[in-house]
C-alpha cells in the first residue's frame, strides 16, 4: 500500500504542479479584489472567446437617455455617452480610479432630471455636470458595493447587496433593513456557506488571509515536490557520471523535510479547501444548489440582518406604493412603508442562480426580467409569464428554472434604431427574429481590457481551459479536486506509517 500511495503521490504531484500553482495565485488574487482593482490584462493576449465581439462578455447591462439627443450605455466597459442614433462614442469615465474594475457599472441613474448616479463595485458615484467627472459619495455602510439605483418621488433609493439606503439631499443617507420575509427559517444556502468557507470570508479577513497562506502552502508543496524529484534524478544520474552530488543531496535532504513537516501540520487546512472547492462548480455545484444549512455562529452569516449579501435589484411601483425586490432568494413584493414581512411571488420569473442582470419596468404592471436564465415578460399580478424570444408562455412545473437558458442575457437596451436589444453573454447584442440587425461595436470599445480579478476567476473556475478541451473543461475542477485529495491523502499516510516506524 505504501509503494503504491508513494508511485502515485509523486507522478500526480508532478502532472498536476501547474494546475495547483495556478489554482492558489488566482485564489489569493481574487480574495483581494479591491487590492488588484487596478491592474489590467490585454484581452489580445488571451483565447478568442474572452475578446469583445458584438458587444458580448457582459459588455453591456443597460442604457439611459442623458439628454435630448444622447444616450448613456453602460456594463462591463464603463460608461460611454452617445448619440441617438448609436454611431459616436465618446468615454464618459472621467473621475473613475485607474483599473477596468473600477468601471464597472451595476447601474447608471437620472434623478429630478439632472443629478446623475452610478453604481459601482466599490461605492456609488455622483456626475458633476460643472468639472465633468464622478465624484464618489459615501455611504453609511462597510460594504460599499452598490447593485442598483432608482427613485420614489423625491427620494433617492439605493441599494446594496444587504441594505437599501434613502436620501433626499443627497448627502445624508438613511440606512433601511428590510423586514424578514414569510416563513423566514434564518438558514442559509449550502452553496454560499461552502464559497466563504473556501475562501475564508467567513471570518473575514483573518479568515481570507489564512485561505491565503493556505494557497502559499499549496504552492511551497508543489515547488519542493517538484525539485524533491528533479534532484532524485540528478542524483541517479551523477552517479552514473561519478560526479560530487553533496550539495544536491543535501538540497533534496531539505526539501523533503520540509515538504513533510508543512504538509502534515496544514494537513486539515488543506483538505478543506480543496473539498469546498470541488462543490462550487458543476456538475458537484448541482447536488447542493438548492440545500440550505443554519448559519455557523460567530461568523459573517451570523447576522442579524435576514437579507444579509441577498439583494440584487429593485423597482418602486408608485401606483400600489409597493416595492419589488430581486435576490437571490427570488422575488418579493413589500409594502411602501417596509414596516411588513416580505411576501414571494407565486410563480417566480425564471433568475438564474447568478443573479437577475436586467430589471426593468415597461408598464404599470409588466416587467422585463433577464438572466443568464433568460428574457421574460413578467405581470406579478396575473402571474404570467412570457419568453420575449420565443414569445412562448413559461411553465415552471413547481420546479426551479434552468440555470443556463437558450438565451445567456446580461444586459438590455430599448429603442436602438427602433429596436429592443438583448446581450447574450456569448454571442452579444441581438434582436429577437431579426437576422440582419447590427449593431457595431467601436474598436476603441472593444479593445477594452479584462481585469486581473476576472483573469483569476477565469483561471479558478477553469473556465480559461475551454480553449484547450471545449465542453469537457467543466470536468476539470471535480477531477483535479479529486487528484488533490488522493495526494494529500497519500502523502499524509506515508509520512505518517514511516514517521511511526522511525518513533
Amino acid at each position: 500500500m505504501i509503494k503504491f500511495f508513494k508511485k502515485y503521490h509523486k507522478w500526480l504531484g508532478i502532472i498536476l504542479t501547474l494546475f495547483i500553482i495556478m489554482f492558489a495565485l488566482s485564489g489569493i488574487v481574487l480574495n483581494h479584489r479591491k487590492l488588484f482593482s487596478s491592474v489590467n490584462i490585454n484581452r489580445n493576449i488571451l483565447p478568442k472567446e474572452y475578446r469583445y465581439q458584438n458587444w458580448n462578455n457582459a459588455a453591456v447591462k443597460g442604457s439611459i437617455n442623458y439628454n435630448k439627443d444622447s444616450v448613456l450605455i453602460y456594463g462591463n466597459i464603463g460608461i460611454w455617452l452617445t448619440d441617438s442614433l448609436y454611431q459616436q462614442f465618446t468615454s464618459f469615465n472621467q473621475g473613475f480610479r485607474k483599473g477596468i474594475d473600477n468601471r464597472k457599472i451595476s447601474k447608471v441613474f437620472k434623478h429630478s432630471e439632472k443629478e446623475l448616479f452610478a453604481g459601482t463595485l466599490f461605492g456609488l458615484f455622483r456626475y458633476n455636470t460643472v468639472n465633468r467627472y464622478w465624484e464618489k459619495v459615501e455611504l453609511p455602510i462597510h460594504k460599499q458595493r452598490v447593485v442598483d439605483i432608482t427613485a420614489k418621488d423625491d427620494t433617492l433609493l439605493v441599494l446594496t447587496r444587504s441594505h437599501l439606503l434613502f436620501t433626499s439631499n443627497y448627502k445624508d443617507f438613511v440606512v433601511e433593513e428590510l423586514p424578514v420575509p414569510v416563513g423566514y427559517d434564518n438558514q442559509i444556502g449550502l452553496f454560499k456557506t461552502l464559497w466563504v468557507i473556501h475562501s475564508g470570508e467567513i471570518y473575514g479577513l483573518i479568515g481570507k488571509l489564512i485561505v491565503d497562506l493556505v494557497g502559499v502552502i499549496f504552492i511551497f508543496l508543489s515547488i519542493t515536490g517538484l525539485i524533491f524529484f528533479i534532484n532524485r534524478y540528478r542524483i541517479k544520474n551523477f552517479k552514473k557520471k561519478n560526479k560530487a552530488i553533496d550539495n544536491i543531496k543535501k538540497s533534496s535532504k531539505w526539501n523533503l523535510r520540509w515538504h513533510n513537516k508543512v504538509g502534515w501540520v496544514t494537513f486539515v487546512l488543506l483538505l478543506i479547501t480543496t473539498v469546498t472547492g470541488m462543490f462550487l462548480r458543476p456538475p458537484l455545484l448541482i447536488t447542493i444548489a438548492r440545500s440550505k444549512v443554519n448559519k455557523i455562529p460567530y461568523t459573517k452569516f451570523d447576522n442579524p440582518n435576514p437579507w444579509f449579501d441577498k439583494l440584487r435589484a429593485v423597482k418602486y411601483d408608485k401606483q400600489n406604493n409597493t416595492y419589488i425586490f430581486s435576490t437571490s432568494d427570488g422575488m418579493f413584493i413589500a409594502n411602501g412603508s417596509l414596516n411588513k414581512p416580505l411576501q414571494r411571488f407565486k410563480p417566480q420569473p425564471p433568475v438564474s442562480v447568478m443573479g437577475v442582470n436586467v430589471f426593468e419596468k415597461l408598464s404599470p404592471d409588466t416587467y422585463l426580467v433577464g438572466s443568464f436564465s433568460g428574457i421574460f415578460e413578467w405581470q406579478p399580478s396575473s402571474g404570467i409569464i412570457v419568453n420575449k424570444v420565443s414569445g412562448k408562455p413559461y411553465e415552471s412545473f413547481g420546479k426551479p428554472g434552468r440555470p443556463i437558458g437558450n438565451e445567456i442575457i446580461s444586459g438590455y437596451i430599448n429603442n436602438c434604431n427602433g429596436n429592443d436589444v438583448y446581450f447574450d453573454y456569448n454571442r452579444g447584442a441581438f434582436v429577437p427574429n431579426k437576422d440582419d440587425f447590427s449593431f457595431k461595436m467601436p474598436d476603441m470599445m472593444a479593445n477594452t481590457p479584462m481585469s486581473l480579478w476576472n483573469l483569476a476567476l477565469e483561471i479558478h473556475t477553469a473556465r480559461i481551459y475551454r480553449f484547450l478541451f471545449n465542453d469537457f473543461y467543466i470536468l476539470i475542477i471535480p477531477l483535479s479536486g479529486l487528484f488533490i485529495l488522493f495526494i494529500l491523502i497519500s502523502g499524509f499516510w506515508v509520512w505518517f506509517k514511516r514517521h511511526r516506524k522511525k518513533r
